[in-house]
C-alpha cells in the first residue's frame, strides 16, 4: 500500500532556509537517538521504498555520517535499484537539544559532489506535550541550491522520511 505523505509544515525564510517542523511521539531523548544511531537510522531514514544499505556514523564534532539510500521498491520506476550516497559532517551536538551537521551529496567513498548543493541542516528537539518537537532549519548558499533540492521532490522524500520516523517511534 502506498501512503502519500501528507507534507510536512514548512517556511521558506531568505530564499535559502526551508524551516520543518513536526511533533514525534517520544522523548527528545529517544528522538535525539533516532536522528544519531546507525541501528535506529537504518529503520526509518529515507523515504518510503528506500532503505540505508550503509549507515556508519561518528558523531562528534568534524566526526562524519555517510550512507547510502537504495531504492528497493519496484513500483517507484526508473528509481528502482538507484542508490543515492550521501555524506553529513557534525559541527555542534548538544545531546538531546541539538544537532548540526553539513549535509553534503556524496559517491560510495564519501567524496563530496560538488556539483549537487551542500545544507548545513540545523536540528532542535524540544519536549512538548505528547512528545517531542523537531524543528529543522536547512540553510543553502544559495537560493539556487534550495530550489534545485525542492526541484529533485526533496519536501516530498523528507515528508515521508518523518512519517517513517513517527511509525518508528510510535
Amino acid at each position: 500500500m502506498t501512503h502519500a505523505p501528507t507534507l510536512l509544515p514548512h517556511h521558506i525564510e531568505d530564499d535559502r532556509v526551508l524551516v520543518l517542523e513536526r511533533t514525534f511521539p517520544a522523548t527528545p531523548e529517544r528522538v535525539f537517538q533516532a536522528f544519531t544511531e546507525a541501528e535506529h537510522l537504518k529503520q526509518w531514514w529515507g523515504p518510503r521504498g528506500w532503505t540505508l544499505t550503509r549507515c556508519d556514523v561518528d558523531l562528534r564534532p568534524g566526526g562524519r555520517w555517510h550512507y547510502c539510500m537504495k531504492c528497493e521498491d519496484q513500483n517507484q520506476g526508473e528509481f528502482y535499484g538507484m542508490e543515492s550516497w550521501g555524506l553529513g559532517v557534525y559541527d555542534e551536538i548538544s545531546s538531546p537539544d541539538r544537532l548540526r551537521y553539513t549535509d553534503y551529496f556524496s559517491d560510495a567513498q564519501g567524496a563530496v559532489n560538488e556539483d549537487m548543493p551542500a545544507t548545513l541542516v540545523d536540528l532542535t528537539f524540544e519536549a512538548v506535550p505528547g512528545g517531542t518537537r523537531v524543528v529543522s532549519r536547512s540553510t543553502y548558499s544559495t537560493p539556487e541550491g534550495l530550489k534545485t533540492v525542492m526541484d529533485m521532490g526533496m519536501l516530498h522524500g523528507i515528508s515521508e522520511t518523518w512519517d517513517r520516523l513517527a511509525e518508528y517511534l510510535g
